[in-house]
C-alpha cells in the first residue's frame, strides 16, 4: 500500500508526541518497523525520500554500481564491434 508523504508525517509526529508504536499500529494497521523507520527518517532529513535518507557510503555504492553497469555494456559494445571487424 503505498502512503502520501503527508500521511506519514502525521504518524511520525504522533511517535514523537509520544503516542506508543503499538497503539499507532493497532489504530492505523501499520507495523511498528514502519512507524520507528518513518519516524527515524522525518527525524533525521523532513522527508521520506530515500535519496535525502541514504548515507554517504550508500550513495557511492549506487553510484558504482551504475558505473560499472555502463562500463560492462561498453565492454559488450566494443567486443561485438571487434568480432564484427575480424569477420572482413
Amino acid at each position: 500500500m503505498l502512503y502520501t508523504d503527508e500521511f506519514r508525517e502525521q504518524i511520525a509526529r504522533l511517535y514523537k508526541s509520544g503516542k506508543a508504536a503499538l497503539e499507532i499500529q493497532k489504530e492505523y494497521g501499520i507495523s511498528k518497523a514502519t512507524i520507528y523507520n518513518w519516524s527515524r527518517k522525518f527525524e533525521n532529513t523532513g522527508t521520506f525520500r530515500d535519496e535525502s535518507n541514504r548515507s554517504d557510503a550508500e550513495n557511492e555504492i549506487i553510484k558504482l554500481r551504475k558505473e560499472n553497469k555502463q562500463l560492462k555494456m561498453e565492454v559488450d559494445i566494443l567486443k561485438q564491434a571487434a568480432l564484427i571487424m575480424a569477420q572482413k
